[in-house]
């Protein structure tokens, strides 16, 4: 039995013996540093919603639901869910209709659309989505994003959901307002059949890669001809008198966003739509959202490369406009490197410190306002899902994953409208040295009667941590723990005195909630 499980009980509330002072960890909270302010973590409904939400159990779904959105406590005080404040919608392009016609092989991958194979509307198709996206609405979500892979089939070049050559936007430019007609519709009728408001429309996924035949629905843009569409789109939002905000630029790579990178048709997007100095400026239109919007994606190792390329980011940004900020919409664990590797399923607790640290650099680095993971619910051998789900059509087996519940260590306290703070080592610490050990950030309301701070303790030793820096009125915090444990799935341990140590263990994440007097 390790320490972790030894000295649990003393030193959750504080303890002076030996062990405590070897492996001290001092932590300085500063209320008067503040930085973003957080709007929502999601995920996205892409693709096996679309089976699971019409075919699948009642109770199946339900269970589903819950793990992802409920902000109810068990009998013990450990949430019943993570609480996702935010859900990606999936506007389908059709390829799903055209069967082995589409090209794309895996059926699970393919989607259905609004817009059929001849032109015509079916406010019955996506009807799987649609019924999570109802969901979603009735446990409290209230903030939606449409995004959009390829434009529906019946509008592309080639009449299917990937490009023919990567080489440009699989639409020309004389369907551009069909296509801007098409999102006005989509936006009007799931409000019409669904009563959801999609707040953001995202019509240009990863534009930086060529998605070629034949794995998912895909397609490239430039940047102008991403410029051309915005401004077609902005004009028929206005026409519609639609809130909608259009959401730019869901870059495959963030370095994309600040520099021009592998394609400088495709690259350097912050300079290119925020700077009026550029040909493709759109910063100034009514309905595109003041902020840039990227993907994670190979960008995270070795963690040198993690800390340069958000400092980069949040560097050109400040250069750019003062007012811009940024979103991450869209990591998994994707890279293949010495310490991950994305290919097999992994329900433990690795890819879950891994993802953490990413998140935790996201936030406290690239200075994110929001944070959504990829897949919500995963059929597949990767480590790409929150909740993972047999391969069938029809029902079966519901897997939790240590992501899913590390994701929650944030989405599940840290609330909509909370600054990010000062939360640092009381002593000097080399920033690579940090990045690789614990980890913490912290969160407080508006009203300045909440914190909320999340540890994440990476190393394979036990530590303990104190905290200095609390307000007077933040006399007592509550924990909640995951570890690799089945049974620590944030799970709440007790409420202490913010004065005394607690325990942190070794690859574990620790959430401390606290509320003033």
């Amino acid at each position: 039995m390790g320490i972790a499980q030894e000295n649990a009980t003393n030193l959750w509330d504080g303890n002076n013996d030996e062990f405590g002072k070897k492996n001290l960890v001092q932590v300085k909270i500063d209320t008067s540093k503040t930085y973003q302010t957080i709007y929502d973590f999601g995920a996205s409904d892409a693709w096996s919603t679309q089976f699971v939400g019409k075919n699948w159990p009642e109770t199946s779904k339900k269970q589903i639901v819950d793990l992802l959105f409920s902000k109810a406590l068990k009998k013990d005080g450990s949430p019943k869910g993570i609480a996702l404040s935010a859900w990606r919608f999936n506007i389908g392009a059709g390829s799903l209709e055209q069967g082995k016609a589409s090209g794309i092989k895996n059926q699970w991958r393919r989607t259905e659309g609004f817009l059929d194979l001849v032109g015509n509307y079916n406010w019955n198709a996506q009807s799987g989505q649609v019924w999570f996206l109802k969901q979603v609405q009735k446990m409290g979500v209230n903030s939606f994003v449409g995004f959009v892979n390829s434009p529906p089939v019946y509008l592309t070049r080639n009449h299917k959901a990937f490009s023919a050559d990567g080489l440009s936007a699989n639409i020309s430019s004389e369907n551009y307002s069909k296509y801007a007609h098409f999102l006005i519709k989509v936006i009007q009728g799931i409000k019409e059949y669904a009563g959801v408001n999609l707040n953001y429309i995202s019509p240009f996924n990863e534009p930086q890669w060529k998605w070629q035949c034949c794995n998912q629905e895909g397609s490239p843009w430039n940047n102008d001809e991403i410029a051309a569409m915005t401004k077609i789109l902005n004009d028929s939002l206005n026409k519609n008198d639609l809130e909608t905000k259009i959401e730019l630029t869901e870059a495959g790579q963030i370095n994309y966003l600040y520099n021009n990178f592998k394609d400088e048709n495709r690259g350097d997007q912050i300079h290119n739509f925020f700077n009026p100095s550029s040909i493709n400026y759109l910063g100034n239109l009514s309905h595109v959202a003041k902020k840039v919007v990227g993907h994670s994606y190979f960008s995270t190792w070795p963690t040198e490369r993690l800390i340069k390329t958000r400092k980069l980011l949040a560097q050109k940004i400040q250069e750019t406009n003062t007012a811009l900020e940024y979103g991450m919409s869209e990591y998994t664990l994707l890279e293949n490197n010495e310490e991950i590797k994305g290919k097999g399923r992994d329900l433990g607790i690795t890819p879950a410190l891994y993802m953490a640290r990413v998140l935790h650099a996201d936030l406290t680095i690239a200075n994110a306002t929001f944070w959504h993971w990829w897949l919500a619910v995963s059929p597949y051998n990767y480590k790409d899902g929150l909740i993972y789900i047999d391969k069938n059509k029809n029902g079966g087996e519901i897997f939790e994953s240590k992501l899913l519940w590390a994701l929650g260590h944030y989405s599940r306290f840290i609330e909509s409208g909370m600054i990010r703070i000062g939360a640092d080592y009381a002593s000097e610490v080399p920033e690579q040295e940090k990045i690789n050990g614990l980890l913490c950030s912290a969160y407080q309301s508006k009203s300045r009667d909440k914190m909320v701070l999340v540890f994440t303790n990476q190393l394979n030793e036990d530590k303990v941590v104190a905290l200095s820096g609390m307000p007077k009125s933040f006399k007592k915090m509550k924990l909640y723990l995951t570890t690799k444990s089945p049974q620590d799935n944030l799970r709440f341990i007790k409420e202490i005195s913010t004065k005394n140590t607690f325990l942190m263990p070794r690859k574990s994440l620790i959430t401390c909630v606290i509320e003033s007097d």
